[in-house]
């Protein structure tokens, strides 16, 4: 199985666990950056060179053999399940992409066909009823990752315990898990460990969010679109993401988490 997913600096600095909606632009730069004095010129995940990257053949064994021998520091990043699930229905599902068209073809109008999801257009100014288009949107995610059904989950929206076991159990071991909503101190820790051909001063490091700009602003705070319901299906999907990471189920509002991550806990109940 190896490490899917994972990115490590030609330098072998550092090596990184990819969370999709978890600051990976921005992080996949910062790595670009600390290796090459320059940032990646384009969305940091077309490179194919610059970066070793697992998808890439010729970066498999450089990744492999300093993971199985936990040669550099290794990291992830996670972000709140309410708000992460809101980003990939706002990004992947209402958005543009940036090759100008709907995400995965035909995957939008799958969903307003079977779930009656409306996702606005441009020309309208994206105007639709984004809190009833979500909870559908939720049942949808639910039934991929439950059921597999009408498909397979997207990796938008699959758990994020699930993306970062895989690292855990085909022999790898994180120093740290980086929280989204405490990005700038979390990720100093993670400069402060390592030594890198260039220096990285974060304050002068930009936010590269890729999916920004092309789809429709959330135009309520984040508890107006979980009732009761919606909170139980986001439970389902999502309960180890709460309890690892430590995030508030009972208050979808509260997008910090209430607790340090055990990094212990986290092998002990991913490695299987």
């Amino acid at each position: 199985m190896g490490f899917p997913g994972t990115w490590m600096t030609e330098s072998e600095s550092v090596v990184y666990r990819v969370v999709p909606k978890c600051a990976c632009s921005t992080i996949g730069q910062i790595m670009y950056y600390s290796d090459h004095g320059t940032f990646f010129d384009g969305d940091i995940h077309d490179s194919t060179d610059g970066l070793h990257k697992w998808a890439q053949d010729a970066s498999q064994n450089l990744i492999e053999n300093n993971v199985l021998a936990h040669k550099s520091f290794a990291f992830t990043c996670v972000r709140n399940p309410y708000t992460r699930i809101l980003s990939s229905f706002f990004d992947k599902i209402c958005g543009i992409q940036r090759n100008g068209r709907r995400y995965r073809g035909n995957l939008v109008p799958l969903l307003i066909q079977k779930y009656g999801i409306e996702v606005g257009d441009p020309d309208n100014g994206f105007e639709f009823d984004q809190i009833k288009s979500f909870r559908r949107f939720l049942l949808f995610a639910r039934d991929t990752i439950r059921w597999r059904r009408p498909m397979d989950p997207d990796i938008h929206w699959s758990a994020m315990s699930g993306h970062v076991s895989t690292f855990i159990a085909n022999g790898g071991r994180y120093d740290k898990i980086v929280w989204t909503e405490q990005f700038n101190d979390g990720m100093q820790q993670v400069l402060d460990a390592i030594e890198t051909p260039h220096p990285v001063v974060l304050s002068d490091i930009p936010r590269f969010n890729e999916s920004e700009g092309h789809g429709p602003k959330r135009a309520h705070p984040v508890e107006d679109y979980f009732d009761d319901l919606s909170m139980h299906l986001i439970y389902e999907i999502y309960h180890r993401d709460f309890d690892l990471f430590k995030y508030d189920f009972e208050n979808p509002a509260n997008k910090m988490p209430v607790g340090e991550v055990d990094l212990d806990e986290v092998h002990a109940k991913l490695g299987d």
